[in-house]
């Protein structure tokens, strides 16, 4: 089993386990909605089974109480719909039918559910001896480390998405945003109590679950924030729902899922916190419909690419002392196409971005493009300044292809941040620098981190430069003839055995 980081979720293996045995039997669209619908029930199950198990040891006669779970956060589950049902029917006919019924009882208890969780499992095409081996694998799989605070979900979404996409051939367009990505957006922003929070490409809603840890980490009711969202994918929606409900947070996703530009859900909102992490580049995005909308204050997006669309309708829901946090690819950054380069120029001019922090590859599941955070706020602390931070040399890997950032590394940031609002911040070369308006026009309106925060300084190893170029030379040169050796003996081999090179 993999280690458990927060670039993993620890049982990666099980999961594509599970999808090959569903591989052949159903649709390749179905396999998420088994696996998601499985992870949802087990997971809860295993929260309940353990506070359960905590009551009865007490003696007190609460295990059947709704609110000795409730009270700490974990979703009371119907005893119909409790992992350990599933898991003793696995084998018999019945098996799809007592999973769709679990979903049922769920939803007649969670009325915010209704119509959410998926009820296929009894379709006659799935077969239930498959099925039930699925069921098997997920009954043996390991949750107990499994955090509440945790996007399970998104998690386990985003794994099957990157997977079938490359079993099938097929670009995965949607990607889960790493709960180190998500913390350090946190971490810089500070939501508080009783703040509007807002995600118009929520996904799993992974933000608002980040959201809600830290302000219950700094002594405020994880249940006073108001969470507000809109995703455009049904199932996404609905997993979106889902998590909200098991973690008690009351959430407005609007009344079906829709297109943020086409149809915004929520177009009176002013928000106090917007956390995002919009489709990279996304094309085409309904421009030709919209190209007289009030939320293009700083120019007309062009059709080719919607990045320039996020940022304004953000700008467009914020409260007079709003803050933005949002993930963008670093063409954002430099674009001086299709009137790009204009709107970055005034949305600069009327002081709006705070900060940008340059991210290391590898840290998120299925995409490897570089990557930036943005910081875009209203009344800003620090006016006429931008703090550039370049976290490119940050984070470790974890395995062969994921990078995660520690707990020290989001708080560097975190606290670079920090110190640059409160005036106390002091460049340091190749990491973060402090800039001005006139800085920032006279780099022609560009926010690559690079060209602020210049190249760290390295350390003279005392060695003269006359005597290192020597021994550099040097030494290359034992690699060149080593290299000449190595092609002659693969030429002699091939002679060998009949081809001339």
């Amino acid at each position: 089993m993999a280690e458990k980081t927060q670039a993993n979720i620890g049982f990666e293996k099980q999961l594509w386990d599970a999808a090959c045995v569903l591989w052949g039997h159903i649709p390749a669209a179905e396999y998420r909605k088994v696996i998601i619908g499985l992870i949802f029930i087990r997971y809860i199950s295993n929260a309940f089974e353990k506070r359960y198990n905590e009551l009865v040891a007490e003696g007190d006669g609460f295990e059947d109480d709704r609110d000795a779970y409730e009270e700490d956060n974990i979703f009371f589950v119907p005893p119909e719909a409790r992992w350990s049902v599933i898991a003793a029917a696995a084998h018999t006919p019945e098996i799809g039918v007592i999973i769709d019924n679990a979903m049922r009882a769920i939803e007649e208890d969670n009325k915010k559910l209704k119509n959410v969780l998926p009820k296929n499992y009894a379709n006659p095409d799935l077969d239930k001896k498959v099925l039930g081996d699925v069921v098997d694998i997920f009954t043996n799989m390991d949750m107990d480390d499994s955090e509440e605070s945790q996007d399970l979900l998104g998690r386990t979404y985003e794994y099957c998405i990157a997977q079938f996409a490359e079993k099938e051939g097929a670009g995965g367009g949607e990607f889960y945003t790493p709960s180190s990505v998500v913390r350090t957006l946190v971490e810089v922003l500070k939501p508080f109590d009783n703040c509007r929070v807002y995600d118009p490409s929520c996904g799993s809603g992974g933000m608002f679950v980040q959201s809600a840890k830290f302000i219950a980490a700094h002594s405020g009711n994880r249940g006073s924030i108001s969470v507000y969202g809109q995703e455009a994918n049904p199932d996404t929606w609905k997993m979106a729902k889902i998590n909200m409900a098991i973690r008690g947070i009351d959430a407005d996703f609007g009344p079906y899922h829709a297109d943020t530009f086409g149809n915004d859900l929520h177009p009176q909102l002013k928000a106090d916190f917007i956390l995002a992490n919009p489709p990279f580049n996304y094309h085409p995005w309904g421009q030709e419909n919209l190209k007289d909308d009030v939320r293009w204050k700083y120019g007309l997006p062009p059709s080719g690419n919607a990045n320039y669309a996020w940022i304004q309708h953000m700008i467009h829901h914020l409260a007079p002392n709003g803050k933005i946090g949002l993930v963008l690819a670093n063409g954002a950054l430099s674009t001086q196409t299709s009137g790009e380069g204009e709107i970055r120029k005034k949305i600069i001019e009327a002081d709006l971005v705070e900060g940008i922090v340059a991210l290391p590859t590898q840290l998120f599941y299925s995409v490897t493009i570089p990557v930036t955070l943005w910081f875009i706020s209203k009344n800003k602390k620090q006016t006429g300044k931008t703090v550039f931070i370049d976290a490119r040399n940050l984070g470790h890997m974890i395995d062969r292809k994921h990078r995660d950032f520690t707990d020290e590394d989001i708080a560097k940031i975190a606290d670079t941040f920090t110190a640059f609002q409160n005036g106390e911040l002091e460049d340091v070369k190749g990491f973060c620098s402090v800039a001005t308006l006139e800085d920032i026009q006279k780099q022609d309106y560009i926010l690559t981190p690079g060209r602020y925060v210049g190249i760290e300084e390295q350390e003279d190893d005392g060695e003269p430069f006359e005597d290192k170029m020597n021994r550099l030379t040097s030494e290359l040169s034992d690699l060149f003839a080593k290299s000449h050796e190595l092609e002659n003996e693969i030429c002699e081999s091939l002679k060998d055995i009949g081809y001339e090179f």
